[in-house]
């Protein structure tokens, strides 16, 4: 079975061809066929050059796109789905903070026709935090979802929508992403509630999971517009 990989990279040099390794050795180890594509959102550092310069191992395929303008964590992972072939595809932000064999339960279920979307949730009993986020990321992130579940109708059964590791039968993600409408970080929110409502099956599975400290994500700098994205999520979430 082919998986694809995608990781988004917004001046991430330091930690590409790292994950790019992970992944690759995750594929191989499990004996999966498949390719790692790495979406360079318009990055100013070398995080295109480090990614060329990682290595994979045979027969897995390295793919390197790069965005000329940084255009949002979701324009960056919809190019990567829409450029992929796997039966599964598996996005993961860069950082590793999730090892890629978490995912290996929920890549059989899918393969098997059990499910269409995995969801990876902090939130879940049976998930172990081993590094967590700063108090004030944390109190964001709980308001964020309560925000989302009364702004944009997030069911309350998903309790974590903004975790950047999802799993997903490969024609769900690309028939689901070929009309996003939301380039930045609200694009998984987008994502769930049109899966929703066109009848996939989605499930959330827990998670090992180490709060990488150097993410790129502000949310207290972009929280100021969220209640405003939230609707514009509400109101793309029910088109097409």
């Amino acid at each position: 079975m082919d998986i694809s990989i995608v990781i988004p990279a917004f001046n991430e040099a330091g930690k590409i061809g790292r994950d790019i390794e992970s992944a690759s050795t995750f594929l191989h180890e499990n004996g999966f066929g498949g390719e790692v594509i790495v979406v360079d959102d318009g990055s100013s550092d070398d995080t295109a050059g480090e990614a060329r310069r990682a290595n994979v191992l045979p027969p897995i395929r390295k793919i390197i796109l790069r965005l000329e303008s940084n255009s949002g964590k979701g324009a960056a992972v919809r190019r990567g789905i829409l450029e992929s072939r796997g039966e599964v595809v598996l996005y993961a932000d860069s950082g590793t903070c999730i090892p890629y064999g978490n995912a290996l339960s929920v890549i059989k279920r899918i393969a098997a026709g059990e499910l269409d979307i995995a969801l990876a949730s902090r939130r879940l009993k049976g998930t172990l935090i081993k590094r967590d986020r700063p108090l004030r990321r944390r109190i964001i992130s709980r308001l964020f979802h309560r925000a989302a579940v009364i702004i944009a109708g997030l069911p309350r059964r998903i309790t974590d929508s903004q975790c950047g590791f999802k799993v997903y039968e490969g024609k769900a993600a690309r028939e689901l992403f070929a009309g996003l409408a939301t380039p930045g970080f609200l694009f998984e929110l987008e994502i769930i509630l049109k899966a929703l409502r066109r009848g996939y099956r989605l499930e959330e599975f827990p998670v090992e999971w180490t709060c990488d400290l150097d993410s790129r994500l502000r949310p207290a700098v972009q929280a100021g517009s969220v209640f405003r994205e939230l609707l514009k999520v509400r109101s793309s979430s029910k088109k097409g």
